[in-house]
């Protein structure tokens, strides 16, 4: 999976953005190299999005799908890329009045879209009630906004990173990260989701704020950051009240 997101549509951490990956020799790079790179180690039925020039999105059906899925849904301008699996999906669709056959990917779109357009339930509490592993990555063409999650059980890994022309890079392949972002990339904290316009949040602990941790590689150079709860600073929370309290407009 590879979502990229320029940097107009993506406002990511600032201390994801490592200054050392300016003198790294391995120097960062543009979307359309990293687009090739993701193309060309997949198998020949991945195929990849462009949504002019401010998003994009590649996927890879799996070769074994017994391990974990690996699933694309494209809806009502909306589009999703889910890795892993949802334990009661059963239960989560027939709470969204979904059929039996509606799979993992399907029912994120459309519980993100009821959100959205109708519904006041916030979306830490949507996600914490998934039981199960997962990764998912939505694009919203329609409203220019992009939503990420990944699961707290930390089974299925997300990474993201800066690409050279400033765009976000997400992926679940580290590999490809570490060659697209030099320095610049970091796991994508599990439990926790981001939202294009709001940031960063951890689900589970929804009133505690974010904070980043030095991240130091190998070679002893601070690379990316990791992002932990605060357990020490609360987030002041206003009363969710009607189509404010939603996936596309989540606030304060």
């Amino acid at each position: 999976m590879l979502g990229i997101f320029r940097e107009k549509l993506v406002n990511a951490p600032k201390e994801l953005n490592s200054p050392a990956s300016l003198n790294s020799c391995t120097k960062p790079k543009l979307s359309n190299e990293i687009l090739k790179d993701f193309m060309s180690c997949n198998s020949s039925n991945a195929f990849s999005m462009c949504f002019g020039n401010d998003a994009l999105l590649a996927h890879s059906p799996s070769n074994n799908p017994s391990i974990h899925h690996r699933l694309f849904s494209g809806l009502d301008d909306i589009y999703c890329v889910f890795l892993g699996g949802l334990d009661n999906l059963s239960k989560v669709n027939k709470q969204y009045g979904l059929s039996k056959g509606t799979n993992e990917a399907m029912f994120i779109t459309e519980a993100y879209r009821t959100l959205r357009d109708r519904g006041p339930y916030p979306a830490d509490q949507v996600l914490v009630e998934l039981e199960g592993s997962f990764g998912f990555v939505i694009y919203d063409n329609k409203h220019g906004t992009v939503f990420v999650a990944s699961g707290s059980n930390g089974q299925i890994g997300l990474y993201w990173g800066v690409a050279a022309d400033g765009s976000v890079v997400i992926s679940d392949n580290v590999d490809l990260i570490k060659a697209s972002c030099a320095k610049s990339f970091a796991p994508f904290p599990t439990g926790c989701m981001f939202h294009s316009e709001h940031g960063l949040m951890n689900f589970e602990h929804p009133r505690r704020k974010m904070k980043a941790m030095p991240r130091i590689d190998s070679e002893g150079v601070m690379c990316g950051a990791n992002f932990n709860v605060d357990s020490q600073a609360k987030i002041q929370m206003m009363p969710r009240v009607g189509s404010e309290a939603n996936w596309a407009t989540w606030g304060i």
